[in-house]
């Protein structure tokens, strides 16, 4: 790679964390009075849906949600009511959300490779442990995934055996990409022999491509 700067820096962004609230969104903040009979509701159906949303994508508990929103309205000074959690969680079985947006298919993948090793844990590992022995032979597999870059869904996974190399597991994740390839990105190990990559049926193209450090 030549662009070190910009790929470090686009690293960086990943965890920025930039927050605001709409002045649409907050005049929405409030439940409209119900004219009919029932208690009256505090919060809208709009502000339990960012409040969830944030649980969702941050992965955090209700409680924590209700923390973190209360310090985002802190530091964005707007006076607003922050749902607690036991509201949220009752509010929530009857909210539904909107379903994510799905990729279309016709659309094409901009697809990134890569693998990790996962260590086998079992029976021998327990032993291990117990009996403070060490083993030679270790048992591991090795995870390949592959990420379209513009709706982050995976779109192709394959596990094997630690000696299965990457150039070799690649054509059985490329068989499994439902669309057609626009851009590929890989590390070095994938760098092998030539691939030919066959669209879906239907398509008169084909991408023939050296698969280059990235």
């Amino acid at each position: 790679m030549t662009n070190w700067t910009e790929y470090n820096e686009s690293l960086r962004r990943r965890g920025d964390l930039t927050v605001w609230i709409s002045d649409d969104a907050l005049g929405l903040w409030s439940a409209p009075r119900r004219t009919t009979r029932g208690g009256q509701r505090t919060y809208s159906d709009l502000a339990i849906e960012i409040c969830l949303t944030l649980s969702a994508v941050y992965k955090q508990q209700l409680r924590q949600t209700q923390g973190f929103m209360r310090s985002i309205a802190t530091l964005l000074g707007v006076e607003i009511a922050v749902p607690d959690f036991s509201t949220l969680s009752r509010r929530g079985k009857g909210l539904t959300l909107p379903a994510t947006r799905k990729t279309d298919r016709s659309d094409p993948v901009h697809l990134v490779v890569d693998s990790t090793g996962l260590k086998v844990f079992g029976e021998g590992e327990w032993f291990e442990q117990k009996h403070k022995t060490s083993r030679k032979r270790r048992s591991w597999r090795k995870l390949h995934l592959g990420l379209d870059l513009v709706s982050g869904e995976i779109v192709c996974s394959d596990l094997t055996k630690d000696d299965v190399g990457d150039s070799t597991a690649l054509p059985v994740l490329l068989d499994q990409v439902d669309g057609p390839v626009s851009h590929f990105l890989a590390g070095g190990a994938y760098d092998g022999e030539q691939h030919l990559i066959c669209l879906p049926p239907g398509s008169d193209r084909r991408l023939r491509t050296r698969f280059h450090r990235q």
